[in-house]
């Protein structure tokens, strides 16, 4: 029992959260918030980012939509990010019913709406691309939501996430969505190191109940008895498996479907004997045994239950709405052929003429000749029957219509791929799985633990529901057991997909210099994974490189160089301390400072290692923040290295001067080789033996020795007769002492694997050879800038195709049609067909594409990079023919894709020649880029836009 003082606590805590926006949030909302929820939204309103990890259908949005409302209230600016075009549309309609058109934009690669108003959603590349251009529209932004930020996992597109995260200004809070995966807690710990004052909220509780089950024939069981796979399932499974063998033997069918009963055990799956479930005698899954039946046409391969059949099944059980994955879009469309040659009806036929009328709305706006092409007919007459499928493959339009129809409850059934499940809001109360194997691009592979839940979680219907199924169908093969570790497996880890792209590395360059961009990427969750320790020492150097400042300009003196003067006072209070372990530390102190001295130029003897011996200075060090990188040397035996204190414990000074060619190139082997033979030449003589810091005596003399020269040292130095001598010097030591600290941090991150960073100098030397940067890899050239503009996958070989004029020559249908050899991802199959080109002119354009993308190939392999993939013209022929006006049914007569794979790749086409546009520098290419856009955006393609 509570406390007077404890209750009188709580009621003023109760009464300052009503007060308080979140208190007015939800008052306006017809449901209480749940636990999470409040704990997440608690954190935005007090200044905190926020990392909410959840199920699937458990709210997780709530958070993001608070986000929304606090910017309102508070007069910023919040911006809600993403994955797919699809998710923005529809998060934009959901906003702006709530806070007004005129208070919400939406960005995303072809529709701009409202684009500065203080509320705005964005795809995540919309948001990247702005803060790289510098953006006015960023000014104000004090959220940024990032929805399905487990997104970043993404091998093609993930990258994206981190770099928002990383280079979003401190000031902003951002609220990241994501579903369950078993490291959030890595990842929040990651979040909080690059952007400060981080919660993390998870939960692992579905609102919704979710019951798995399997079906045999037209049988449905539950998946588990107790905590076992259910015996009645493997029993009839073995009976399915029998039959079949007895069929592939003898020729013969046996008829039968099996044995309707058996099903789920208890009331919604919940008893957990997986014995019969209780419902209508002769209709659906019911309590006995039924009368034999057989297969129906379109019934599965492999002894399942028809589509028609399974949607016939779900509806009398009263299973509906559904959404069936079968991970195959040929198989998604022949689900709805299938359904409609069954005669299935799921609504009324009153209801049906609503949808068709609802549907010609919405399609008007397209051409009546390009209908048929679209499958139009087809579509609208299942859409009038209550099902539907959804796909990559379909036309945008069509895709956004069923998301319509079935959220709003006025369709019972979708076939599916898998792309349904990437964050868009189509809950169901049922989930059928077809079968537990897609193609990933490259081969078939079984779906994962992390697939299957984020596929089954669609199931259950918050506020609608009272449970949720997941049903797998069998066929041969397909293993009960298998099916049980897919449905108990809890362990989903986010693994980042970030590395550096030539776009990425030019534009950061460019705005923050090359060891900055170097340091940052050092705090990527990639690095973070790889070795947590670099994200913190990182962190560490960064201020310890500020803090090494501000001491150097406290201990300025007029009379000399004083760092110098605190060298000899500190190695004199050291060596009458006889502190050898702390001499050892001012050693590798003062080695580094004599790397930071050397110039270009000058002779050094390296005293120790495998490099031992002479070498020229050819880069000086790079003394920027973080991630410090010591002199760039040539060698007596004609090697460029890289020095690090390994390879200098101890000071070094210049013993002579050669001169270095100002465009010196260390990757000429000619040019090392002449600059060897001038270092030779100008060696010392006699000096062979010498040490390497002349006039210093050895650190093993005898001490009294040494600590007689460091005395007449001191007392010879001008800084010593200055008056204000013990005012700088307490300066110097803290900065002897950060310098000792920072040294030991720099040695242990050159001891570490700095994988993102390395890769990211690697792309720096590349674009040093190619020109987009200066010679020293540290200034973004005229030809680097055009780089920045280019954010498609193949972004370097487009910069090259801009820079030796490959598209010069073309009009504007051939730019479009040279260009698509960019967007074009083939299948497997037609690699090695020849593609079509449509003049000679395009396809000189694309062998010369080819050309300089083998050139980039060699290039990458020289540096050891990923390999940018070939481009391809398997499009080159139908865009150019549409692009020069032809209807859609001759463009696509005899090609194998389908409408809306070519609308979409049209789509990605437009945003690249957007792009172009605005990085070429020859006039006419910027005005046929522009005008090859329009060519493009119209019809079928121009009709998505959101008005």
């Amino acid at each position: 029992m509570p406390s007077p003082a404890e209750r009188y606590a709580a009621a003023q805590a109760r009464s300052r959260r009503e007060r308080s926006e979140l208190g007015r949030f939800t008052a306006a909302l017809d449901f209480p918030l749940d636990p999470f929820q409040i704990e997440a939204c608690e954190a935005v309103e007090a200044g905190q980012g926020v990392l909410v990890a959840a199920p699937t259908g458990a709210g997780k949005t709530v958070v993001g939509e608070f986000a929304v409302q606090l910017a309102l209230a508070t007069g910023r600016k919040a911006f809600y990010t993403t994955p797919i075009k699809a998710l923005s549309n529809q998060k934009y309609h959901d906003l702006a019913a709530t806070h007004g058109a005129e208070n919400v934009g939406l960005l995303t690669g072809d529709s701009s709406v409202n684009g500065e108003a203080p509320v705005v959603v964005m795809t995540t590349e919309v948001l990247r691309n702005m803060m790289y251009a510098g953006s006015s529209t960023l000014l104000g932004l004090g959220f940024v939501v990032m929805d399905e930020v487990h997104y970043l996992a993404d091998r093609f597109r993930g990258a994206v996430w981190e770099e928002v995260i990383i280079h979003l200004p401190e000031s902003v809070q951002v609220v990241s969505l994501s579903a369950t995966v078993s490291n959030a807690e890595e990842f929040g710990d990651w979040l909080a190191e690059v952007r400060g004052n981080h919660a993390v909220v998870v939960s692992e509780h579905r609102p919704v109940p979710l019951f798995q089950h399997m079906t045999v024939g037209t049988t449905m069981f539950d998946l588990f008895a107790g905590n076992r796979v259910n015996p009645d399932l493997l029993h009839a499974i073995r009976g399915a498996e029998q039959r079949g063998r007895f069929e592939q033997d003898t020729g013969r069918s046996s008829g039968p479907g099996g044995r309707r009963g058996g099903g789920r055990g208890g009331h919604g799956g919940r008893g957990g004997k997986g014995g019969p479930r209780g419902g209508r005698a002769g209709k659906g899954f019911s309590d006995g045994p039924q009368q034999a039946r057989g297969y129906t046409r379109g019934s599965r391969p492999g002894g399942g239950a028809s589509r028609a059949e399974m949607v016939a099944e779900l509806d009398a059980d009263g299973l509906l709405p559904a959404i069936t994955f079968i991970f195959s879009r040929v198989g998604c469309e022949a689900a709805v052929g299938q359904l409609l040659a069954a005669g299935t009806r799921l609504v009324t036929e009153r209801e049906g003429d609503r949808i068709r009328r609802h549907v010609e709305q919405r399609v008007e706006a397209l051409e009546d000749e390009d209908l048929g092409v679209l499958g139009y007919w087809d579509f609208v007459e299942g859409l009038t029957r209550g099902f539907a499928a959804h796909h990559a493959g379909m036309l945008p339009l069509f895709r956004e219509i069923v998301e319509e129809l079935f959220t709003d409850g006025r369709i019972r059934a979708v076939f599916a791929t898998e792309t349904l499940a990437l964050g868009i809001n189509m809950p169901a109360r049922t989930v059928v799985l077809e079968k537990l194997v897609k193609f990933n691009g490259e081969a078939h592979v079984d779906i994962t633990p992390a697939e299957y839940t984020q596929l089954t979680g669609r199931a259950g219907r918050r506020g609608i529901d009272v449970e949720g199924h997941a049903v797998v169908q069998w066929s041969r093969g397909t293993d009960p057991m298998a099916v049980g570790g897919l449905a108990t497996t809890r362990t989903y880890p986010l693994r980042s997909s970030f590395r550096p792209t030539y776009n990425m590395a030019v534009n950061l360059v460019a705005q923050v210099g090359r060891e900055t961009t170097r340091e940052l990427l050092e705090t990527s969750f990639a690095q973070f994974q790889a070795d947590r320790a670099v994200v913190g020492i990182a962190t560490t150097l960064r201020k310890n490189e500020e803090g090494l400042s501000g001491y150097a300009e406290a201990m300025h003196c007029d009379l000399g160089d004083f760092r110098e003067y605190a060298r000899i006072r500190r190695e004199l209070a050291d060596a009458e301390k006889d502190g050898r372990k702390r001499r050892a530390a001012t050693r590798r102190a003062e080695a580094a400072v004599s790397l930071e001295a050397l110039r270009v130029g000058d002779v050094i003897r390296i005293p120790a290692g495998r490099r031992a011996g002479w070498a020229v200075v050819v880069q000086p060090a790079r003394t920027a923040k973080g991630s410090p990188s010591g002199p760039g040397v040539v060698t007596e035996d004609k090697q460029f290295r890289r020095l690090t204190l390994v390879d200098v414990p101890e000071p070094v000074e210049a013993m002579a001067r050669v001169s270095v060619p100002k465009h010196f190139n260390p990757k000429s082997p000619r040019s090392r080789r002449d600059l060897a033979v001038a270092l030779r030449v100008a060696t010392p003589h006699g000096l062979e033996d010498a040490p390497s810091r002349r006039g210093r005596p050895d650190v093993t003399a005898p001490e009294p020795d040494l600590v007689d020269h460091l005395r007449r040292e001191l007392k010879d130095h001008p800084c010593h007769q200055c008056p204000k001598r013990e005012d700088h010097a307490r300066w110097a030591e803290r900065w002897w002492r950060l310098k000792r600290e920072t040294t030991g941090l720099q040695r242990r991150v050159e001891g570490r694997t700095n994988t993102v960073a390395r890769t990211f100098d690697r792309i720096c030397d590349a674009l040093e050879d190619l020109g987009y940067l200066d010679e020293r890899g540290t200034v973004v050239t005229e030809r680097g800038e055009r780089l920045r503009r280019l954010y498609t996958e193949k972004d370097l070989l487009a910069a090259q195709c801009l820079r030796y004029e490959v598209w010069k020559r073309l009009d504007a249908p051939g730019l479009a049609a040279a260009v698509s050899a960019l967007v074009h991802e083939p299948r497997h199959e037609e690699t090695d067909v020849q593609p079509r080109m449509p003049t000679e002119d395009v396809a000189e354009a694309v062998h010369e594409m080819q050309r300089h993308w083998s050139d980039i190939h060699d290039l990458e392999t020289e540096h050891d990079l990923p390999t940018t993939s070939m481009p391809d013209g398997g499009m080159a022929w139908m865009v150019h023919r549409w692009a020069s006006g032809g209807r859609l049914e001759d463009v696509l007569r005899g090609q194998d894709i389908a409408a809306g794979d070519f609308v979409r790749r049209c789509k990605q086409l437009v945003d690249l020649l957007d792009q172009v546009g605005d990085a070429a520098s020859d006039q006419v290419l910027r005005r046929t880029a522009r005008q090859a856009v329009d060519a493009v955006r119209r019809g079928v393609v121009a009709a998505d836009r959101l008005d």
